[in-house]
């Protein structure tokens, strides 16, 4: 790292170390969230509930074939998710120095982006408006999403903004 323009600038090796940290974050925090609270172990889960959840979504989650891959390869999807956490890591890079400094300040705003931009957009565009999902049940994925984003944002910053 070295000093420029008032902010030290982040080596390419440390940014893909904060991406990769960044994206186990993210794998965990989407098993502890939408596979054990939202899924169930299962498949038993509040997002599985016939009697709250679409029929559609749930066609789609476990009997339309082909199934997602995140259920039937879940290794590929978690290995992609390594791959998005080190360009969400690039971003951050390019992006933080319009920040305050700290990995309060940087985790929690590149997290609120990550949120709003990634999160808030597929739950509207994807289980709402394809899928027919419920609000009450959308709401309660978005705050499973919040948690997922601060997972990531914070990993992130914790590796980008230590001297």
């Amino acid at each position: 790292m070295k000093t420029t323009n008032n902010s030290i600038e982040v080596s390419i090796g440390r940014t893909i170390l904060a991406g990769g940290l960044g994206g186990i974050a993210f794998v965990i925090a989407m098993v502890l969230t939408f596979r054990i609270s939202g899924f169930g172990i299962n498949g038993d889960g509040i997002l599985m509930d016939p009697t709250l959840q679409s029929p559609k979504l749930i066609a789609v989650w476990s009997k339309l074939e082909p199934l997602p891959l995140v259920i039937t390869h879940p290794e590929i999807i978690s290995v992609g998710l390594l791959l998005i956490g080190i360009i969400h890591a690039f971003l951050y890079r390019w992006i933080r120095s319009a920040w305050p400094s700290g990995i309060k300040a940087r985790g929690s705003r590149f997290s609120t982006l990550l949120f709003l931009m990634i999160f808030v957009f597929w739950e509207f565009f994807t289980p709402f408006n394809q899928l027919g999902e419920p609000v009450m049940l959308i709401a309660l994925e978005l705050s499973f999403w919040a948690l997922i984003a601060l997972s990531e944002g914070f990993a992130i910053a914790w590796i980008m903004e230590r001297s």
